[in-house]
Protein backbone atom coordinates (compact mmCIF):
# COMPACT_ATOMS: atom_id res chain seq x y z
CA UNK A 1 0.00 0.00 0.00
CA UNK A 2 3.08 2.28 0.50
CA UNK A 3 3.79 1.62 -3.30
CA UNK A 4 0.32 2.77 -4.23
CA UNK A 5 0.69 5.52 -1.89
CA UNK A 6 3.91 6.74 -3.61
CA UNK A 7 2.45 6.13 -7.10
CA UNK A 8 -0.66 8.14 -6.45
CA UNK A 9 1.96 11.02 -5.41
CA UNK A 10 3.19 10.65 -8.44
CA UNK A 11 -0.03 10.70 -10.51
CA UNK A 12 -0.98 14.37 -8.44
CA UNK A 13 2.50 16.13 -9.91
CA UNK A 14 1.30 18.79 -12.00
CA UNK A 15 -2.42 18.26 -10.98
CA UNK A 16 -2.52 19.41 -7.96
CA UNK A 17 -1.44 22.51 -5.65
CA UNK A 18 -1.55 21.43 -2.19
CA UNK A 19 0.81 18.93 -0.72
CA UNK A 20 1.10 14.74 -0.71
CA UNK A 21 2.19 13.31 2.91
CA UNK A 22 3.56 9.77 2.45
CA UNK A 23 4.64 7.60 5.72
CA UNK A 24 8.13 8.31 5.78
CA UNK A 25 7.45 12.83 5.37
CA UNK A 26 7.43 15.56 8.19
CA UNK A 27 4.65 16.12 9.02
CA UNK A 28 3.24 12.93 8.53
CA UNK A 29 2.33 12.07 12.24
CA UNK A 30 0.75 15.27 13.26
CA UNK A 31 -1.45 14.90 9.64
CA UNK A 32 -2.94 11.40 10.97
CA UNK A 33 -3.39 12.36 14.84
CA UNK A 34 -7.51 11.83 15.05
CA UNK A 35 -9.48 14.09 18.17
CA UNK A 36 -10.28 9.67 19.22
CA UNK A 37 -6.67 8.83 20.47
CA UNK A 38 -7.57 5.17 20.40
CA UNK A 39 -7.91 4.94 16.54
CA UNK A 40 -4.07 4.71 15.02
CA UNK A 41 -4.32 4.36 11.28
CA UNK A 42 -2.00 5.17 8.81
CA UNK A 43 -3.18 5.69 5.54
CA UNK A 44 -1.00 5.23 2.84
CA UNK A 45 -0.42 8.92 1.62
CA UNK A 46 -2.64 12.28 2.49
CA UNK A 47 -3.67 14.64 0.48
CA UNK A 48 -3.76 17.62 1.85
CA UNK A 49 -5.85 19.62 -0.60
CA UNK A 50 -6.44 23.49 -1.31
CA UNK A 51 -9.39 23.83 -3.47
CA UNK A 52 -12.08 21.42 -4.94
CA UNK A 53 -9.86 21.41 -7.81
CA UNK A 54 -7.57 19.39 -5.43
CA UNK A 55 -10.25 16.99 -4.08
CA UNK A 56 -10.98 16.49 -8.12
CA UNK A 57 -7.88 15.29 -8.55
CA UNK A 58 -7.01 13.13 -5.54
CA UNK A 59 -10.37 11.33 -6.00
CA UNK A 60 -9.19 10.88 -9.50
CA UNK A 61 -5.67 9.37 -8.26
CA UNK A 62 -7.40 7.63 -6.17
CA UNK A 63 -9.62 5.95 -8.15
CA UNK A 64 -7.09 5.15 -10.75
CA UNK A 65 -4.41 3.61 -8.47
CA UNK A 66 -7.69 1.23 -6.49
CA UNK A 67 -6.93 2.99 -3.59
CA UNK A 68 -9.44 2.95 -0.78
CA UNK A 69 -10.52 6.64 -0.24
CA UNK A 70 -11.59 8.52 3.30
CA UNK A 71 -12.53 12.01 3.96
CA UNK A 72 -11.00 14.42 6.41
CA UNK A 73 -12.50 17.50 7.79
CA UNK A 74 -12.27 18.45 11.50
CA UNK A 75 -11.15 14.85 12.58
CA UNK A 76 -13.49 14.64 15.40
CA UNK A 77 -15.72 11.37 14.26
CA UNK A 78 -15.76 9.09 17.24
CA UNK A 79 -15.57 5.98 14.66
CA UNK A 80 -12.01 7.43 13.29
CA UNK A 81 -13.26 7.01 9.65
CA UNK A 82 -11.30 10.16 8.53
CA UNK A 83 -8.67 7.74 7.80
CA UNK A 84 -7.61 4.87 6.15
CA UNK A 85 -5.05 2.50 6.81
CA UNK A 86 -3.09 1.78 3.58
CA UNK A 87 -5.11 3.97 1.38
CA UNK A 88 -5.10 8.05 0.57
CA UNK A 89 -6.90 10.40 2.82
CA UNK A 90 -8.43 13.57 0.81
CA UNK A 91 -7.50 16.10 3.70
CA UNK A 92 -9.53 19.32 3.60
CA UNK A 93 -8.27 21.22 6.31
CA UNK A 94 -6.37 23.83 4.58
CA UNK A 95 -9.74 24.97 2.89
CA UNK A 96 -11.50 26.67 5.80
CA UNK A 97 -12.24 30.09 3.89
CA UNK A 98 -15.70 32.05 5.18
CA UNK A 99 -18.05 33.89 3.29
CA UNK A 100 -20.42 36.23 5.20
CA UNK A 101 -23.49 38.11 3.39
CA UNK A 102 -24.92 40.02 6.40
CA UNK A 103 -27.65 41.90 4.51
CA UNK A 104 -29.03 38.23 3.13
CA UNK A 105 -28.33 36.53 5.91
CA UNK A 106 -25.98 33.85 4.86
CA UNK A 107 -22.84 32.18 5.60
CA UNK A 108 -20.26 30.27 3.06
CA UNK A 109 -17.54 28.14 4.44
CA UNK A 110 -15.59 25.70 2.76
CA UNK A 111 -15.83 21.64 3.84
CA UNK A 112 -12.30 21.82 5.95
CA UNK A 113 -13.54 24.81 8.37
CA UNK A 114 -14.20 24.14 11.76
CA UNK A 115 -16.88 25.87 14.25
CA UNK A 116 -14.38 28.38 15.00
CA UNK A 117 -13.61 29.59 11.51
CA UNK A 118 -18.07 29.76 11.14
CA UNK A 119 -18.31 31.47 14.33
CA UNK A 120 -15.13 33.86 14.41
CA UNK A 121 -16.37 35.30 11.03
CA UNK A 122 -20.01 35.55 12.08
CA UNK A 123 -20.33 36.82 15.27
CA UNK A 124 -18.42 40.41 14.40
CA UNK A 125 -21.58 40.73 12.33
CA UNK A 126 -24.03 39.48 15.46
CA UNK A 127 -25.14 36.66 13.32
CA UNK A 128 -25.22 32.92 14.24
CA UNK A 129 -26.25 29.77 13.10
CA UNK A 130 -26.44 26.26 15.25
CA UNK A 131 -22.95 25.22 15.69
CA UNK A 132 -21.22 21.89 17.77
CA UNK A 133 -20.18 21.86 20.95
CA UNK A 134 -16.23 22.36 20.48
CA UNK A 135 -14.97 24.54 18.57
CA UNK A 136 -12.22 22.49 16.77
CA UNK A 137 -15.46 20.51 15.78
CA UNK A 138 -15.36 19.94 11.70
CA UNK A 139 -17.92 22.09 9.96
CA UNK A 140 -18.29 19.10 7.30
CA UNK A 141 -19.02 15.63 9.38
CA UNK A 142 -21.26 17.77 12.15
CA UNK A 143 -23.19 19.33 9.81
CA UNK A 144 -23.46 16.31 7.32
CA UNK A 145 -24.67 14.21 10.29
CA UNK A 146 -27.39 16.52 10.78
CA UNK A 147 -25.48 18.66 13.54
CA UNK A 148 -26.97 19.26 16.85
CA UNK A 149 -25.77 21.98 18.92
CA UNK A 150 -26.74 24.41 21.98
CA UNK A 151 -28.59 26.51 19.59
CA UNK A 152 -30.62 23.89 17.72
CA UNK A 153 -33.75 24.65 19.71
CA UNK A 154 -34.13 28.02 18.34
CA UNK A 155 -32.62 27.76 15.19
CA UNK A 156 -32.77 23.75 14.20
CA UNK A 157 -30.09 21.14 13.48
CA UNK A 158 -27.24 22.67 11.74
CA UNK A 159 -28.46 20.74 8.41
CA UNK A 160 -31.85 22.41 9.12
CA UNK A 161 -30.19 25.76 8.10
CA UNK A 162 -28.41 24.48 5.13
CA UNK A 163 -29.30 26.70 1.61
CA UNK A 164 -26.57 24.61 -0.50
CA UNK A 165 -23.72 21.91 -0.65
CA UNK A 166 -20.95 22.10 -3.22
CA UNK A 167 -19.63 18.50 -3.77
CA UNK A 168 -17.30 16.37 -6.24
CA UNK A 169 -19.05 13.37 -6.58
CA UNK A 170 -17.55 9.78 -7.22
CA UNK A 171 -16.90 10.25 -10.78
CA UNK A 172 -15.56 13.65 -10.68
CA UNK A 173 -18.29 16.03 -10.77
CA UNK A 174 -18.28 19.15 -9.48
CA UNK A 175 -21.57 19.82 -8.58
CA UNK A 176 -24.11 22.64 -6.18
CA UNK A 177 -26.89 20.88 -4.52
CA UNK A 178 -30.09 23.06 -2.74
CA UNK A 179 -33.81 22.68 -3.03
CA UNK A 180 -33.73 23.88 -6.90
CA UNK A 181 -30.61 21.43 -8.47
CA UNK A 182 -30.16 17.85 -7.03
CA UNK A 183 -32.94 18.33 -4.92
CA UNK A 184 -32.86 14.56 -3.86
CA UNK A 185 -29.56 14.67 -3.04
CA UNK A 186 -29.95 17.93 -1.26
CA UNK A 187 -32.67 15.85 1.19
CA UNK A 188 -29.99 12.97 1.67
CA UNK A 189 -27.49 15.73 2.51
CA UNK A 190 -29.40 16.11 5.63
CA UNK A 191 -28.21 13.46 7.76
CA UNK A 192 -27.00 11.14 6.04
CA UNK A 193 -22.95 12.09 6.54
CA UNK A 194 -20.26 11.64 3.28
CA UNK A 195 -21.91 8.59 1.71
CA UNK A 196 -23.05 10.61 -0.83
CA UNK A 197 -19.73 12.51 -2.22
CA UNK A 198 -17.06 14.90 -0.83
CA UNK A 199 -18.46 18.05 0.22
CA UNK A 200 -16.10 21.27 -0.60
CA UNK A 201 -18.31 24.00 0.73
CA UNK A 202 -21.58 24.87 2.91
CA UNK A 203 -24.21 27.50 2.71
CA UNK A 204 -25.83 28.39 6.00
CA UNK A 205 -28.81 30.30 6.96
CA UNK A 206 -27.79 32.69 9.38
CA UNK A 207 -30.15 34.69 12.66
CA UNK A 208 -29.44 37.39 14.83
CA UNK A 209 -27.80 36.57 18.37
CA UNK A 210 -27.04 39.85 19.77
CA UNK A 211 -26.49 38.11 22.88
CA UNK A 212 -25.60 34.80 24.68
CA UNK A 213 -25.23 33.06 28.02
CA UNK A 214 -25.00 30.62 30.51
CA UNK A 215 -25.58 28.89 33.61
CA UNK A 216 -23.21 26.18 34.99
CA UNK A 217 -24.77 24.81 38.82
CA UNK A 218 -23.23 21.88 40.24
CA UNK A 219 -24.20 19.32 43.69
CA UNK A 220 -22.82 16.50 44.65
CA UNK A 221 -23.94 13.08 42.66
CA UNK A 222 -25.98 12.06 45.18
CA UNK A 223 -28.65 14.71 44.22
CA UNK A 224 -28.92 13.93 40.95
CA UNK A 225 -32.27 12.21 41.21
CA UNK A 226 -33.90 15.16 42.30
CA UNK A 227 -31.91 17.62 40.28
CA UNK A 228 -32.38 15.66 37.15
CA UNK A 229 -36.53 15.22 37.82
CA UNK A 230 -36.82 18.91 38.06
CA UNK A 231 -34.80 20.07 34.81
CA UNK A 232 -36.99 17.01 33.22
CA UNK A 233 -40.17 19.07 34.26
CA UNK A 234 -38.18 22.48 33.66
CA UNK A 235 -37.72 21.36 29.97
CA UNK A 236 -41.48 20.95 29.23
CA UNK A 237 -42.21 24.67 29.28
CA UNK A 238 -38.69 25.66 28.60
CA UNK A 239 -38.36 28.45 26.38
CA UNK A 240 -37.00 28.16 22.76
CA UNK A 241 -33.96 30.21 23.74
CA UNK A 242 -32.94 27.61 26.36
CA UNK A 243 -30.13 24.53 25.39
CA UNK A 244 -27.64 22.69 27.58
CA UNK A 245 -28.40 19.82 29.56
CA UNK A 246 -28.36 17.97 32.70
CA UNK A 247 -25.05 16.38 32.99
CA UNK A 248 -23.11 14.00 35.67
CA UNK A 249 -19.48 14.59 35.04
CA UNK A 250 -15.88 15.11 36.93
CA UNK A 251 -15.25 18.62 38.51
CA UNK A 252 -13.20 20.39 36.66
CA UNK A 253 -10.09 22.60 38.40
CA UNK A 254 -12.21 25.70 37.57
CA UNK A 255 -12.60 28.69 40.52
CA UNK A 256 -16.88 28.04 40.50
CA UNK A 257 -16.28 24.17 41.54
CA UNK A 258 -15.77 24.21 44.72
CA UNK A 259 -13.18 22.53 46.15
CA UNK A 260 -15.02 18.86 47.49
CA UNK A 261 -16.26 18.55 44.30
CA UNK A 262 -12.73 19.12 42.21
CA UNK A 263 -11.68 15.83 40.87
CA UNK A 264 -15.18 14.26 42.09
CA UNK A 265 -18.05 12.78 40.87
CA UNK A 266 -20.47 16.11 40.75
CA UNK A 267 -24.24 16.10 38.82
CA UNK A 268 -24.61 20.04 37.10
CA UNK A 269 -27.39 21.85 35.29
CA UNK A 270 -25.97 23.62 32.34
CA UNK A 271 -28.57 26.36 30.61
CA UNK A 272 -27.45 28.08 27.43
CA UNK A 273 -29.77 30.86 26.96
CA UNK A 274 -30.14 32.69 22.90
CA UNK A 275 -30.54 35.62 25.31
CA UNK A 276 -29.46 38.23 28.27
CA UNK A 277 -27.64 37.21 31.28
CA UNK A 278 -31.18 38.52 33.15
CA UNK A 279 -33.00 36.35 30.89
CA UNK A 280 -31.21 33.43 31.34
CA UNK A 281 -30.85 33.94 35.18
CA UNK A 282 -34.81 33.71 34.80
CA UNK A 283 -34.68 30.88 33.37
CA UNK A 284 -32.18 29.00 36.13
CA UNK A 285 -34.36 30.28 39.18
CA UNK A 286 -35.76 26.72 39.58
CA UNK A 287 -32.01 25.35 40.26
CA UNK A 288 -30.71 28.20 42.12
CA UNK A 289 -33.41 27.09 44.09
CA UNK A 290 -32.33 24.01 45.10
CA UNK A 291 -29.37 25.32 46.64
CA UNK A 292 -26.31 24.63 44.32
CA UNK A 293 -23.03 23.86 45.79
CA UNK A 294 -21.32 25.65 42.69
CA UNK A 295 -22.82 27.81 40.06
CA UNK A 296 -21.01 30.08 37.63
CA UNK A 297 -23.79 32.52 35.44
CA UNK A 298 -22.63 34.98 32.63
CA UNK A 299 -23.18 37.23 29.47
CA UNK A 300 -20.33 35.92 27.11
CA UNK A 301 -19.73 35.97 23.50
CA UNK A 302 -21.07 32.85 21.94
CA UNK A 303 -17.87 31.88 20.22
CA UNK A 304 -16.12 32.29 23.65
CA UNK A 305 -18.28 29.82 24.88
CA UNK A 306 -18.35 27.03 21.98
CA UNK A 307 -14.52 26.81 23.09
CA UNK A 308 -15.35 26.00 26.88
CA UNK A 309 -15.68 22.00 26.05
CA UNK A 310 -12.70 21.76 23.94
CA UNK A 311 -10.71 18.98 24.50
CA UNK A 312 -7.05 18.33 23.01
CA UNK A 313 -6.71 15.38 20.72
CA UNK A 314 -5.28 12.13 21.91
CA UNK A 315 -7.68 10.99 24.63
CA UNK A 316 -9.63 7.78 24.22
CA UNK A 317 -13.46 8.04 23.03
CA UNK A 318 -15.94 5.77 23.33
CA UNK A 319 -19.39 7.48 23.08
CA UNK A 320 -23.32 6.20 22.21
CA UNK A 321 -26.75 7.71 22.27
CA UNK A 322 -30.39 7.04 23.02
CA UNK A 323 -33.68 9.09 22.26
CA UNK A 324 -36.76 8.75 24.42
CA UNK A 325 -40.21 10.13 24.16
CA UNK A 326 -40.56 9.95 27.64
CA UNK A 327 -38.61 10.35 30.64
CA UNK A 328 -40.10 8.80 34.02
CA UNK A 329 -39.01 9.09 37.53
CA UNK A 330 -37.62 4.98 36.81
CA UNK A 331 -35.54 6.54 34.05
CA UNK A 332 -34.38 8.99 35.82
CA UNK A 333 -33.34 6.92 38.14
CA UNK A 334 -31.89 4.48 36.00
CA UNK A 335 -29.40 7.08 34.46
CA UNK A 336 -28.39 8.34 38.00
CA UNK A 337 -27.53 4.99 39.26
CA UNK A 338 -25.29 3.97 36.11
CA UNK A 339 -23.69 7.45 36.12
CA UNK A 340 -20.90 6.56 38.53
CA UNK A 341 -20.02 3.64 36.63
CA UNK A 342 -17.89 6.51 34.02
CA UNK A 343 -13.74 5.61 34.18
CA UNK A 344 -13.24 7.88 37.14
CA UNK A 345 -11.23 10.76 37.23
CA UNK A 346 -11.42 11.57 33.19
CA UNK A 347 -13.42 14.15 31.23
CA UNK A 348 -16.47 11.30 30.49
CA UNK A 349 -19.63 13.12 30.94
CA UNK A 350 -23.20 11.20 30.77
CA UNK A 351 -25.61 13.67 29.11
CA UNK A 352 -28.96 14.48 29.56
CA UNK A 353 -30.31 16.84 26.44
CA UNK A 354 -33.65 18.12 26.14
CA UNK A 355 -34.72 18.50 22.23
CA UNK A 356 -38.59 19.54 21.12
CA UNK A 357 -38.65 23.29 19.66
CA UNK A 358 -37.08 23.87 16.35
CA UNK A 359 -35.57 20.09 16.16
CA UNK A 360 -39.04 18.94 16.06
CA UNK A 361 -40.70 21.53 14.59
CA UNK A 362 -38.15 21.58 11.00
CA UNK A 363 -37.90 17.74 11.25
CA UNK A 364 -40.03 17.15 7.99
CA UNK A 365 -37.12 19.04 5.99
CA UNK A 366 -34.46 15.74 6.69
CA UNK A 367 -34.47 11.83 7.09
CA UNK A 368 -33.70 11.89 10.57
CA UNK A 369 -35.62 9.73 12.64
CA UNK A 370 -34.40 10.94 15.92
CA UNK A 371 -35.81 14.60 15.72
CA UNK A 372 -39.09 13.89 17.18
CA UNK A 373 -37.86 12.46 20.33
CA UNK A 374 -38.03 15.04 23.54
CA UNK A 375 -34.72 13.60 25.04
CA UNK A 376 -31.31 12.51 24.37
CA UNK A 377 -29.04 10.36 26.86
CA UNK A 378 -25.39 10.54 25.68
CA UNK A 379 -22.85 8.47 27.56
CA UNK A 380 -19.36 10.28 26.44
CA UNK A 381 -16.50 8.27 27.15
CA UNK A 382 -13.32 10.37 27.55
CA UNK A 383 -10.27 8.95 29.34
CA UNK A 384 -6.40 8.19 28.96
CA UNK A 385 -5.59 4.97 30.08
CA UNK A 386 -5.59 2.14 27.97
CA UNK A 387 -6.45 -0.34 30.62
CA UNK A 388 -9.63 1.72 31.28
CA UNK A 389 -10.66 0.85 27.52
CA UNK A 390 -12.88 -2.10 28.29
CA UNK A 391 -14.63 0.10 31.26
CA UNK A 392 -15.51 3.08 29.14
CA UNK A 393 -17.03 0.80 26.70
CA UNK A 394 -18.65 -0.83 28.95
CA UNK A 395 -20.07 1.80 30.56
CA UNK A 396 -21.65 3.18 27.51
CA UNK A 397 -23.09 0.13 26.12
CA UNK A 398 -25.04 -0.32 29.61
CA UNK A 399 -26.63 3.45 30.16
CA UNK A 400 -27.88 2.90 26.29
CA UNK A 401 -29.41 -0.48 27.93
CA UNK A 402 -30.88 0.96 30.69
CA UNK A 403 -32.60 3.33 28.86
CA UNK A 404 -33.66 1.14 26.11
CA UNK A 405 -36.82 0.43 28.27
CA UNK A 406 -38.11 4.03 26.90
CA UNK A 407 -36.03 4.20 24.18
CA UNK A 408 -37.75 5.51 20.62
CA UNK A 409 -35.21 2.90 18.61
CA UNK A 410 -33.22 5.47 16.91
CA UNK A 411 -30.02 7.11 17.35
CA UNK A 412 -28.00 10.19 16.23
CA UNK A 413 -24.89 8.83 14.11
CA UNK A 414 -22.54 11.53 15.06
CA UNK A 415 -22.89 10.29 18.64
CA UNK A 416 -22.08 6.80 18.11
CA UNK A 417 -19.29 4.51 16.75
CA UNK A 418 -19.60 1.17 15.02
CA UNK A 419 -22.50 -0.11 16.23
CA UNK A 420 -23.88 -2.59 13.20
CA UNK A 421 -25.82 -1.22 10.17
CA UNK A 422 -29.22 -2.15 12.22
CA UNK A 423 -28.36 0.82 13.97
CA UNK A 424 -27.25 3.39 10.84
CA UNK A 425 -30.87 2.09 9.64
CA UNK A 426 -32.94 2.80 12.72
CA UNK A 427 -31.64 6.10 12.61
CA UNK A 428 -33.63 7.02 9.75
CA UNK A 429 -36.07 4.70 9.87
CA UNK A 430 -36.49 1.59 6.96
CA UNK A 431 -38.12 4.32 4.68
CA UNK A 432 -35.88 7.11 4.65
CA UNK A 433 -32.80 4.76 4.68
CA UNK A 434 -34.41 2.75 1.39
CA UNK A 435 -34.86 6.31 -0.45
CA UNK A 436 -31.25 7.28 0.45
CA UNK A 437 -29.96 3.81 -0.67
CA UNK A 438 -31.34 5.08 -3.86
CA UNK A 439 -29.69 8.20 -3.72
CA UNK A 440 -26.59 6.48 -2.73
CA UNK A 441 -26.75 4.35 -5.79
CA UNK A 442 -27.26 7.02 -8.32
CA UNK A 443 -24.11 9.07 -7.20
CA UNK A 444 -22.03 6.70 -5.41
CA UNK A 445 -22.60 3.10 -7.02
CA UNK A 446 -19.79 1.82 -6.85
CA UNK A 447 -19.48 2.63 -2.96
CA UNK A 448 -16.53 4.59 -2.46
CA UNK A 449 -17.48 7.17 0.10
CA UNK A 450 -17.92 3.84 2.33
CA UNK A 451 -15.61 4.89 5.42
CA UNK A 452 -18.87 6.24 6.73
CA UNK A 453 -21.74 5.49 8.86
CA UNK A 454 -22.30 3.76 5.76
CA UNK A 455 -25.50 3.15 3.51
CA UNK A 456 -24.85 0.35 0.81
CA UNK A 457 -26.62 1.81 -2.90
CA UNK A 458 -29.32 -0.26 -3.15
Amino acid sequence: MTTLGLDAAQALRGAFRGDVLLPDAPGYDDARTLFNGSMDRHPGAIAQCTSREDVAAALAAAREMGMEVSVRGGGHGVAGKALTDGGLAIDLRRMNAVTVDPYARLVRIEGGGTMADLDGATQPCGLATTGGRASTTGIGGFTLGGGSGWLERKFGLACDNLTAVEMVTADGRMIEASETEHSELFWALHGGGGNFGIATSFTFKLYELPAFSMALMMWPPEYGPDVLRTYRDFCETAPDEVGGGFIYLVGPPEEFVPPHLVGRLACAVLITYAGTEAECRDAAAPFLGLAPDGAMIAELPYMMFQTMLDDPPGLRNYWSAEYMDSFPDAAVDAFCARSPGMVQPSASMNAFFPQGAAVATRAAGNPLAWTDARYGVHPFALWEDPADDAQAAQWAHQVCADMRPWSTGSTYLNFIGDEGQARIVDAFGPDNYRRMAAVKAEYDPDNVFHLNQNIPPM
